[in-house]
């Protein structure tokens, strides 16, 4: 349940990404953006899983909260990061947020 949560999240996040874009700078640099997002998710996904592997067991804290959803996990906390300050312009107004 936990990793399907995580998943929703980065599909919302990736729809209004792809929509800001659209709506500011076409359909060209919003499919960009979109290409971008799914890159960082395939890949970031399998470096975490490489370290979640190092640091836990299979069956990880539990049922619910297993290496692979440990894995999404810290790859959201890296992503929000990164997201944070690389897409800040499109969420922000002169210096304020919308």
């Amino acid at each position: 349940m936990i990793a399907a949560i995580i998943f929703i999240a980065h599909i919302i996040f990736a729809l209004i990404v792809f929509i800001k874009k659209f709506q500011s700078d076409g359909l060209l640099t919003a499919g960009m953006n979109l290409v971008l997002i799914i890159i960082l998710f395939a890949v970031g996904w399998t470096v975490t899983g490489l370290i979640s592997k190092l640091l836990m067991t299979p069956e990880g804290f539990g049922t619910e909260f297993n290496r692979d959803t440990f894995s999404l996990f810290l790859l959201t906390i890296i992503e929000a990061i990164f997201y944070s300050y690389y897409y800040r312009p499109i969420f922000t107004e002169d210096g304020k947020e919308r």
